[in-house]
């Protein structure tokens, strides 16, 4: 079978599986728990619209209610607009241009809003995104044709340019040093294998500044989430380079905001002729208003005939903003945007001389092909050996959806491989399981943090082993639970703010595998009398929502425990070797060895914490 055929089919069965499960979350749900699903603002608030592209209208809603719920809106996707008049008939669909905060702005394809707009209250709801599946579809396509990509493929071997002189830069370590040497002799492709803490960014900012400055390259940088994409978006920009942020940052920063499209476009001396031609389509298109549609012949014609005239203008403004789009382009070093995102209209036909995609150990293989054919060379950074991508069906991930394209090439080419060495993060005992289980004992803890230690008396690992205590699991849902364990945790973290220096307050994550125990958790946290003094220095939340960040302590309830010694998705190791290197200074793990310990990760890491005198038994302190 062909390698681009095969992808697509296990793409589908992905699609398939996504489709059905969006279908479960809003076919019978009420709208509340659509609301808690976060697909859906209700009610919301319009508070603005304007003439937009094309024949669209774009409107600018508020969510009045429920504003501290998560939700799936963001820059791109579907939705639709509705009223709970009669919410099956009076709904209108459109795209989302822009998302910050508790607002967003809806593009929709029409002159004017409904009036059943002016009935009832409105709501908003995420539709199922099927432009981010077509897009990967049309890659994996368009990739099959492709030529230069046997590299990549893994068919042939990289090659590298050996004439160019030795790169050092003092401010790099020799791995980082080695990694950016790699980047800028690189003909086809460069991987940076990057582990927790090693300054992963702060090379490929080094690199793309050689790239941008020294050779003159258009460069794009992808990522699979926004957040990767506005971190790097800020760091490059703060080094001196000229970046334009496709799609709308998820922090919402006065240094970001200037950075996108929207931002630039409006600082272009240029700008100022739209502002004139919208202000005179917007005149027309109220003057269209006032005649409705229950009037005669001769009000309808007069209608359309101003709405034709605002259209008219609108044209002009579309010139105008190409104009714009393409003097910005031209003098922009760098396009910065999520993977399917850089295939935005506004830079979908772009070519550049290198892409580079970051947290490529997160990214869906299907969606790095849309970035990739844009290039002669791609760079891959990140880490296998941490979080996988998200994939809905469990028969794609067992097809090869859940091998990453960072994966197959690391294996496939180690000669494009360098390994950052050097972790800048963790005391050296917190690092020493993972630097053995992940990293071949390749990973060395840098003498600035090596013997960082929260207090003296306080060793910086330990495991507190609750076999035998009866801290039973519990399933709420399909999540489980164990009350005593959360407990337990909570204590063990009053202690540590009972012993603490009070000018030295540590940040201190608590992290579970399951949600319901997150909630838990939280539960005990918020009636600690101790704890709530110091709340803004504790966070509590699953090992994802801790991918690409630090605490001083870490404390991970692992929350089963049970006779059959079934773990559950606690077996997935990559997931755990996050959860474990998020602690600078002191790291408690809290488990039932006689439940997790049959599983060799876990075993390893208990006679590890016994090795070095900081196993304990949960009986020591009950």
């Amino acid at each position: 079978m062909d390698y681009f055929k095969d992808l697509a089919e296990i793409l589908k069965i992905e699609k398939l599986e996504d489709q059905a499960q969006y279908k479960k979350l809003t076919e019978s749900a009420s709208i509340g728990e659509r609301r808690g699903n976060g697909l859906t603002w209700y009610p919301v608030a319009i508070r603005g619209q304007e003439l937009g592209r094309g024949d669209y209208l774009t409107v600018e809603f508020e969510r009045t209610t429920h504003q501290d719920l998560s939700h799936q809106f963001r820059f791109g996707v579907p939705a639709i607009l509705f009223s709970n008049h009669d919410p099956k008939v009076d709904k209108i669909e459109g795209v989302v241009t822009h998302q910050g905060g508790n607002r967003l702005k809806l593009n929709i394809r029409t002159d004017e809003l409904p009036d059943w707009s002016r009935d009832g209250k409105l709501g908003l709801e995420v539709l199922f995104d099927n432009t981010s599946y077509e897009e990967m579809f049309s890659a994996l396509k368009k990739a099959s044709d492709a030529e230069n990509i046997e590299v990549i493929k893994g068919n042939k071997t990289p090659t590298f340019n050996e004439t160019l002189p030795y790169f050092s830069e003092k401010d790099l370590n020799a791995s980082q040093n080695k990694a950016v040497e790699k980047i800028l002799n690189a003909n086809e492709l460069a991987i940076v294998h990057g582990p927790p803490g090693t300054g992963k960014t702060t090379t490929l900012v080094a690199a793309i500044c050689k790239l941008a400055i020294e050779k003159n390259e258009k460069i794009l940088v992808v990522a699979p989430s926004n957040t990767a994409v506005d971190l790097l978006s800020e760091k490059l920009s703060n080094a001196g380079l000229n970046v334009m942020r496709v799609g709308n940052p998820v922090r919402v920063s006065e240094n970001l905001s200037a950075l996108t499209m929207d931002g630039k476009m409006r600082n272009h001396p240029a700008y100022k002729d739209i502002k004139k031609l919208k202000i005179q389509a917007n005149e027309y298109k109220n003057m269209a208003h006032k005649y409705k549609r229950s009037f005669g012949k001769a009000e309808r014609d007069q209608r359309k005939a101003l709405f034709d005239e605002a259209h008219k203008i609108m044209k002009e403004v579309e010139q105008t903003e190409q104009y714009i789009l393409d003097d910005l382009s031209s003098k922009t070093q760098v396009v910065a945007a999520t993977l399917v995102g850089s295939n935005h209209y506004t830079v979908a036909k772009n070519l550049y001389d290198t892409i580079v995609i970051d947290e490529a150990g997160q990214a869906l293989e299907p969606a790095c092909w849309i970035p990739i054919l844009k290039a002669k060379k791609v760079v891959l950074a990140g880490d296998h050996c941490q979080l996988a991508p998200t994939i809905k069906s469990q028969e794609a991930a067992k097809k090869g959806l859940e091998k990453t394209l960072l994966e197959k090439l690391v294996e496939k080419h180690p000669s494009a491989v360098v390994l950052l060495d050097t972790q800048y993060r963790m005391n050296e005992q917190i690092m020493a399981h993972s630097s053995k289980t992940f990293y071949n004992n390749d990973l060395k803890a840098h003498d600035s943090v090596a013997f960082r230690r929260i207090s003296e008396d306080l060793p910086p690992v330990q495991f507190i082993d609750t076999a035998g205590c009866g801290f039973d699991e519990k399933l709420e849902g399909t999540s489980s639970t164990n009350p005593e364990e959360a407990a337990f945790v909570i204590k063990r973290v009053e202690e540590l703010f009972e012993k603490i220096d009070k000018n030295k307050v540590p940040s201190v994550a608590i992290i579970s595998p399951y949600k319901q125990q997150i909630q838990i958790l939280n539960e005990y946290l918020n009636s600690s009398e101790i704890l709530t003094t110091y709340a803004k220095n504790i966070s509590v939340n699953t090992i994802d929502s801790f991918q690409g960040q630090e605490r001083d302590a870490v404390f991970i309830s692992m929350t089963r425990s049970n006779n059959e010694g079934e773990i559950g998705f606690v077996a997935d190791t990559r997931r755990m070797n996050v959860a474990m290197t998020r602690a600078r200074m002191l790291l408690v793990v809290v488990g039932d060895s006689a439940t997790i310990g049959n599983f060799p990760y876990y075993s390893d890491f208990i006679e590890y914490t016994q090795s070095i005198d900081s196993y304990k038994s949960a009986w020591e302190f009950l």
